[in-house]
């Protein structure tokens, strides 16, 4: 039984083989750091950015790349490979230094493709026009850290940029035929299961190529570190968290592909939920509970309820 448009199996029929995602730090920084809007970063973001799991000793790209081959080089029987720049804001620099840094991983014979991380905020004419060039060699996605539709919620997480700009990325992207992968956050403070589905909704709107739907973990160092250690913030249990999974897979449209559907933390940094690190029974959970409640992706889709 085929529950929702899984990546794995978008990946084979674009590509004809299993691909691996190579996490790199491309040692960017972003403007929630830079002093530009911030400098505390997100409420929830490790000191690396999100590139935890980079090789960020290496400064040449592709050092990094082979680095990271090295590590899922049994896993990867095809020998293709996304370079995925995922530390920080990977648009957040001179034109002409981002050509050098993509046309590094563009030019590694094993990359079949680029997927860049970035905010929406961050895609000015100049940059979308090196997008476009460089996705007429090999292809490129885009993923842009939404987290949610509502103010209140972006504010509180100091995402320090709209809604508006993020529906004009995906509008500007998607004339230059790049696909889009947004982030959605699971269990962010005081957002209830309506709201989250709204954001899907929105999702569903846009006509957004992926998604990511991640569970918000709570990292040592970070702000919501705090919040959590004064009893200010609670992890979703596992039993929630599973339930607004199905949840938000229902609501999905069925074109969507799924590209996430829990996220890894770094054990080393990992505060809570301990559960999250079991992986494989999450997922499992989450597979079990769409059987069990009759759940397909897009089967709630354009139903007037929530």
């Amino acid at each position: 039984m085929i529950y929702y448009n899984s990546l794995n199996d978008h990946y084979r029929k674009q590509y004809g083989d299993k691909v691996y995602k190579l996490a790199l730090d491309a040692h960017f920084t972003c403007p929630n750091r830079d002093g530009t809007k911030d400098t505390r970063g997100c409420l929830f973001c490790s000191a690396k950015g999100s590139g935890d799991f980079t090789y960020s000793e290496y400064t040449s790209i592709s050092r990094q790349i082979e680095a990271a081959k090295e590590l899922v080089a049994k896993k990867c029987s095809s020998g293709k490979y996304i370079a995925y720049f995922q530390a920080f804001t990977n648009t957040y620099a001179p034109v002409e230094m981002l050509r050098r840094v993509y046309m590094e991983a563009v030019n590694h014979p094993d990359i079949v493709s680029l997927s860049i991380a970035t905010r929406p905020d961050c895609l000015d004419a100049d940059i979308l026009a090196l997008l476009a060039e460089i996705h007429a060699k090999k292809p490129v996605t885009i993923e842009l850290g939404l987290q949610t539709i509502h103010k209140k919620t972006a504010e509180l997480i100091r995402r320090h940029n709209t809604l508006q700009e993020f529906d004009t990325a995906v509008a500007n992207l998607h004339g230059l035929t790049i696909p889009v992968v947004a982030h959605l956050i699971i269990g962010l403070p005081d957002e209830t299961r309506e709201m989250l589905l709204e954001s899907i909704e929105h999702l569903n709107l846009v006509k957004i190529d992926g998604v990511k739907l991640q569970l918000l973990h709570v990292l040592k160092g970070t702000d919501l570190a705090a919040m959590y250690q004064n009893g200010d913030y609670m992890p979703l249990s596992m039993d929630e968290y599973v339930n607004l999974i199905t949840d938000c897979i229902g609501h999905l449209s069925n074109n969507i592909v799924i590209h996430r559907l829990t996220g890894d933390a770094p054990r080393k940094l990992l505060l809570a939920p301990a559960w999250s690190m079991d992986k494989k029974r999450v997922l499992n959970a989450i597979t079990g509970t769409l059987e069990k409640r009759g759940i397909t992706q897009g089967c709630f889709h354009n139903k007037e309820e929530l």
